[in-house]
C-alpha cells in the first residue's frame, strides 16, 4: 500500500504543477499589466546577422542526414546494451543475431559516409 501512496503523491504533485504554473504566469501578467509581445520577438533568429533577402524555404539536407546517423548509433547502443548484459545466456544464436544487427547498422553507416553526411565542409 505504501508504494501506491508514493505513486499517488507523485501524480498529485505533477498534476498540481502542470495545472498551476501556467495559470500563475497568466494571472501575474494580467494583474501586473505586463505585455511581453513585440514584433522583434516573433522574427526568426539568425545568429545576430540581419537578413538581407527573404528566406526561400530551402533547408540543407545535411542536418537531417546527420540526425539520422545519430539516431542510428543511438539505437545501436539501446539494443546492444541488453544483449551485452545477457551475453552468456544467449549462446551462439545470440552472437549471430548481434553480428547481423551490427552488419545492418554498418550498411547504414557506409551509406551515410558515401552520401557525405560526416563531411563538415
Amino acid at each position: 500500500m505504501g508504494a501506491y501512496l508514493v505513486l499517488f503523491l507523485f501524480l498529485l504533485i505533477a498534476l498540481t504543477v502542470a495545472l498551476l504554473v501556467p495559470n500563475v504566469n497568466l494571472i501575474t501578467n494580467k494583474f501586473l499589466k505586463i505585455d511581453r509581445t513585440n514584433r522583434e520577438k516573433f522574427e526568426p533568429y539568425e545568429c545576430g546577422i540581419p537578413r538581407i533577402q527573404p528566406l526561400k524555404g530551402s533547408y540543407f539536407a545535411f542536418f537531417y542526414i546527420l540526425a539520422l546517423v545519430f539516431l542510428l548509433f543511438d539505437l545501436e547502443t539501446v539494443f546492444l546494451f541488453p544483449w551485452a548484459v545477457a551475453f552468456r545466456e544467449l549462446g551462439v544464436l545470440g552472437i549471430v543475431e548481434a553480428f547481423v544487427f551490427v552488419a545492418i547498422l554498418l550498411v547504414g553507416f557506409l551509406y551515410a559516409v558515401v552520401k557525405g553526411a560526416l563531411k563538415w565542409d
